[in-house]
């Protein structure tokens, strides 16, 4: 697919050195033939071994078919004294139809680089600039494989394509996301029939959302995404969203609940008792404090799971309360009111 990839490449895909032996390649190709094997891979990184099983392949085969043919150049050129008749290597041959070329004095001294006598050389022909393609530079012998990647990212165009991936909005209630829960989505993806044509097709596709996982998060499938001529399957990212709550609104990891107090109850002593959303009844119980309006109570650990934290560790729950004053007042409540908190500071 596309253009041939530039020579250079194939190093990198072997992690091998441009002077590295044919007994080197063969080692090298060997090596990530096993670890890149596709029936060695789960379904879900079938794809990119498939993929990178078939660059190193075909990198190792450039690479010997290239040493196979500067040995046959130079068992020419040390043969080329005796002379007789040579024949080029392969793909090599001037005139096309693969016939034997006769070995003249000119043509000795060229490979030799040393004229016979009464032989004339033509001038050397000055080297051709590099072409930009392949200006760039890649380190051949990267053990940790951050070349490695860069020339299968660059290889890979090449070789392989991928779909691009399929995005679907997946909604989850504020309990879902706090406990984790499987959901069955169904969408419709293209798929590409025997004769190239591409269709709509309707899937169910389950999802794990794990506990904690905020609005954005997303959760992707390999390979049951789009199909594209050509290509191989791409991925289905499903993406998370938040159904608003009635009651709990999210901050982060934290959740935040609003209470409305009497006044009274503000004043004497109250107790507020409601259902957590992993369905625990939790209750808040005030009897030497007065709450103020505005004021907010922290309950740590009582919150969202925080995701890929460590294990059991959550948000906290805050409380705040909204105290709900009378709009009407007797004569006598106020005159009543004002004798019980006039030795209030």
């Amino acid at each position: 697919m596309g253009n041939k990839p530039p020579p250079e490449l194939y190093y990198e895909i072997l992690h091998v050195a441009r002077d590295a032996s044919p007994q080197g390649v063969r080692a090298a190709y060997r090596s990530l033939a096993r670890q890149w094997h596709p029936d060695k891979h789960p379904p879900a990184s079938r794809p990119e071994a498939e993929a990178r099983f078939k660059a190193i392949t075909e990198a190792y085969e450039a690479l010997l078919d290239k040493q196979e043919n500067s040995r046959a150049v130079l068992a020419a050129a040390r043969d080329g004294g005796g002379g007789g008749t040579t024949r080029p290597p392969a793909g090599k041959d001037r005139g096309g139809g693969g016939e034997n070329v006769v070995a003249t004095p000119v043509a000795r001294a060229a490979r030799s680089e040393k004229p016979c006598p009464g032989a004339v050389v033509a001038p050397r022909a000055p080297a051709r600039e590099a072409e930009p393609a392949r200006q760039k530079v890649y380190s051949a012998c990267s053990s940790g494989g951050g070349g490695g990647r860069r020339a299968f990212a660059e290889f890979s165009s090449y070789v392989v394509r991928k779909a691009p991936p399929l995005e679907r909005r997946v909604e989850c209630t504020l309990e879902e996301l706090c406990s984790g829960c499987s959901k069955e989505v169904r969408y419709t993806r293209d798929v590409v029939t025997k004769n190239g044509l591409i269709t709509k097709k309707e899937v169910t596709q389950t999802i794990r959302v794990s506990p904690g996982m905020r609005k954005g998060s997303t959760v992707t499938v390999e390979g049951a995404g789009d199909e594209r001529p050509g290509c191989l399957t791409g991925d289905a990212v499903f993406v998370v969203s938040e159904r608003k709550h009635k009651r709990f609104k999210r901050l982060g990891d934290d959740l935040v609940l609003r209470a409305r107090v009497p006044l009274v109850s503000a004043l004497t002593g109250w107790q507020l008792s409601f259902r957590l959303l992993c369905g625990d009844k939790f209750r808040c119980t005030f009897r030497d404090e007065v709450i103020c309006p505005g004021y907010v109570k922290v309950v740590k650990g009582r919150g969202m799971p925080v995701a890929g934290g460590e294990k059991g560790a959550r948000g906290d729950l805050m409380v705040k309360f909204e105290v709900v004053f009378p709009e009407n007042l007797t004569d006598e409540q106020r005159k009543g009111l004002a004798e019980i908190l006039r030795g209030c500071a």
